[in-house]
């Protein structure tokens, strides 16, 4: 058995690993958080619906035709979907009745959709108009807002019956 004697000259005058400040850590944790907080605030922007603001184009006539097969650059889809110089708008707020007679409300929804996409055509053939893009919706449609003379389509087609208010309206055409 060996007899180790605690030697006073022996002792480093540095405090130990354990008791030593360590300032590295604390600095990549901040490092680590902004860099989170950063690419959070990156993918809000980028994946939210709008991105935090809103893009309102101004004034235009553009003329529209109704959807045919395969013709997806300016027209009308329906009630609430348009094309716009390519881009697929579903237009917010507001919903009408689908043209598909397997839906809900059968022949009756059909006319119905058939008379809310040609008030809609009407009206964007008739008026200038802007719209406000809001981001994209789960089909990739840009989400927008289409206002003829400050007023939204999409009260226009309510008060007239051809639409509801979404999501909290009553789906009357079923």
């Amino acid at each position: 058995m060996s007899i180790i004697r605690f030697d006073q000259r022996r002792r480093s005058a540095r405090p130990p690993k354990s008791a030593r400040r360590d300032t590295i850590t604390p600095a990549l944790a901040v490092i680590a958080l902004l860099s989170v907080c950063t690419l959070g605030w990156i993918a809000a922007d980028s994946f939210l619906p709008g991105g935090g603001q809103a893009v309102v184009a101004s004034e235009m006539r553009v003329q529209f035709r109704m959807c045919g097969s395969g013709q997806r650059h300016t027209c009308v889809v329906d009630g609430d979907t348009i094309w716009l110089d390519g881009m697929n708008l579903r237009l917010q707020a507001y919903d009408t009745p689908e043209p598909y007679d397997d839906i809900c409300g059968g022949a009756q929804e059909v006319a119905l959709a058939k008379r809310a996409s040609a008030r809609l055509l009407d009206l964007l053939n008739s008026n200038s108009f802007s719209v406000e893009t809001f981001g994209t919706d789960r089909y990739d449609r840009t989400l927008a807002t289409i206002r003829i003379g400050g007023t939204d389509v999409g009260d226009i087609l309510i008060s007239e019956g051809l639409a509801r208010r979404w999501p909290d309206g009553h789906e009357f055409w079923c």
